[in-house]
């Protein structure tokens, strides 16, 4: 057989499956390191319980925020009520006092 011949059916050269070599044996690290990951239980559930800790930090201060605005709301809807009441009360005592002169 001649050299034509090989690469007509696809015989690869030394160098090409060195390099391919090369690449398998990086995919298979990768792999590897991938299978690795998924089976360290613990560091898995440390990076889900940073994560659910995050959440729930977050859902705290907007909590918190609301909460604040809520009372900001309540407090001028009570400063508001307390006004009317003491106005109706200064009403009643002058209206009071003009019956009695």
């Amino acid at each position: 057989m001649d050299a034509g011949s090989e690469a007509a059916r696809g015989a690869k050269g030394p160098d090409e499956l060195r390099r391919e070599i090369e690449r398998t044996r990086h995919e298979l690290g990768d792999t590897v390191e991938e299978l690795a990951g998924k089976m360290d239980v613990k560091a898995r559930a440390r990076a889900r319980a940073d994560e659910l800790k995050d959440r729930a930090g977050a859902m705290s201060v907007q909590m918190r925020s609301s909460a604040g605005e809520v009372g900001k709301q309540h407090r001028t809807q009570l400063m508001a009520a307390a006004g009317a009441l003491v106005m109706l009360a200064v009403g009643a005592a002058v209206m009071a006092q003009r019956r009695h002169h």
